[in-house]
């Protein structure tokens, strides 16, 4: 079995008193026990859970929490487990077998093109959620993980699929850019956009357009030069004058 419960108080309750190596040999041999399903044999165990420098550490937890006997060491405890394990498959092996019926071979077969149906434990499969299923992408392998999921996001907002054929497209644009994919998205979610072409986003804009057709002129505003011409011109107050507007002033 490839999968087996850990419960972390009982498992420390037992193995506090336990080295660091021991500890680790321990989770080691459990492993072992689980996966392979059968007595660990005394000969060359250490080697094969990568403790072979540490095999008196090894039969020390073997000899604690297991129990030696003439097929290898065993342990009741993972067997309990084990068989509850088996007993839950063979259920679930029966239980689908009923569900879609058993041929005289004993192997359970679903037609292939057999009309969903309902259980008193789950709704009935739509044609929806198979299609939605079938169209579903992993992320590219040049593209973040961050990225993908904003963009991916941005196509569910827009109620947009998200298929193969929609993500080899935006590898076509991004490539007549000589962009990465990733830039191409980053890109597209910037824009918000249910779609996105490469001619949109090197379309010049209307305004550069004007300027080029606008040639630069390099002489000077004629505005500004009447104003500095007529500041040149211009005569200084005289001094009677400046003299009448500071008594003016002072009567005020």
């Amino acid at each position: 079995m490839h999968y087996y419960q850990f419960h972390i108080g009982d498992y420390k309750s037992h193995t506090h008193h336990l080295s660091l190596l021991e500890d680790l040999a321990y989770r080691r041999l459990l492993d072992f026990y689980f996966l392979h399903e059968k007595p660990i044999k005394h000969r060359d165990v250490a080697r094969q859970i990568g403790m072979r420098e540490h095999e008196e550490d090894v039969m020390t937890v073997l000899n604690e929490f297991f129990i030696s006997t003439e097929h290898g060491f065993v342990s009741p405890r993972a067997d309990k487990e084990i068989k509850q394990y088996k007993e839950f498959a063979e259920a679930g092996k029966r239980g689908a077998a009923k569900r879609w019926g058993t041929p005289p071979n004993g192997e359970a077969i679903s037609p292939p093109n057999a009309t969903p149906i309902a259980t008193n434990n789950h709704k009935p499969i739509t044609n929806n959620q198979i299609k939605e299923s079938a169209t579903i992408v992993a992320c590219p392998s040049d593209v973040s993980q961050q990225v993908w999921d904003d963009w991916v996001t941005l196509r569910k907002s827009k109620k947009a699929p998200i298929t193969k054929t929609v993500l080899d497209g935006a590898i076509v644009e991004a490539k007549k850019l000589g962009w990465t994919l990733e830039q191409f998205l980053i890109e597209w979610c910037n824009r918000s956009s249910q779609g996105l072409k490469a001619e949109w986003i090197v379309k010049p804009n209307p305004a550069d357009k004007v300027r080029l057709t606008v040639p630069p002129s390099n002489e000077p505003d004629p505005a500004l030069l009447k104003i500095a011409e007529d500041a040149k011109k211009a005569a200084p107050i005289p001094l009677e004058v400046l003299a009448k507007m500071a008594q003016i002033r002072g009567r005020a």
